[in-house]
């Protein structure tokens, strides 16, 4: 296991510190609470990389949340997009008529969450709407409506707080941008 210097050495700029993240979940937290106060929602996590904000969203949301997790795939070992989503894990719960709010960790091609959003949908939930921590929409091939957005970031390979590079760094507190020479892109 390597330690949290090491993996710094790896990183070429903090892109987002953990206290911006922490301040955008407060905020968003907040947003949810009152947007769902009579419809309290179930969370679906997106696995692995929503794992962290998961957590961490849902103890600044003042309701009686339940959560479930997904674990959909189009990546692959690479650092872009596949184009091929495969369902890994599906829902325990039955979403029918419930309201269901999907977190995910980024939107880079859209490709993912928008064939997680059409399954979603066939299932009949009473509401579905999208929380995603990141976007980069330098990289959109499909546009999907994202109720509850943290930041939008420029088209870089970003690792921490839940997001990985070959199963690695997704324990940085804050969200970093990947030296080029560490995935093979520099």
């Amino acid at each position: 296991m390597r330690e949290m210097s090491s993996m710094m050495g790896d990183v070429k700029e903090v892109l987002i510190p953990s206290e911006e993240i922490q301040a955008k979940l407060r905020e968003i937290g907040g947003f949810i609470t009152e947007d769902y106060r009579e419809n309290p929602p179930l969370l679906v996590g997106v696995l692995r990389g929503a794992v962290v904000v998961l957590g961490d969203l849902m103890r600044n949301v003042d309701l009686p949340c339940e959560i479930d997790f997904m674990d959909i795939s189009s990546y692959g070992a690479g650092t872009s997009s596949s184009g091929v989503v495969r369902i890994l894990k599906d829902l325990e719960e039955d979403i029918t008529d419930r309201h269901v709010l999907i977190v995910e960790d980024i939107i880079d091609s859209g490709l993912t969450l928008s064939y997680l959003t059409r399954a979603l949908l066939a299932r009949k939930p009473a509401s579905l709407e999208i929380f995603a921590l990141l976007t980069k929409p330098s990289r959109r091939k499909v546009e999907t409506r994202v109720k509850y957005l943290g930041f939008e970031i420029p088209d870089e390979f970003v690792v921490g707080y839940g997001l990985d590079y070959g199963g690695a760094y997704r324990n940085l507190p804050d969200i970093c941008v990947l030296r080029p020479e560490v995935f093979g892109g520099g």
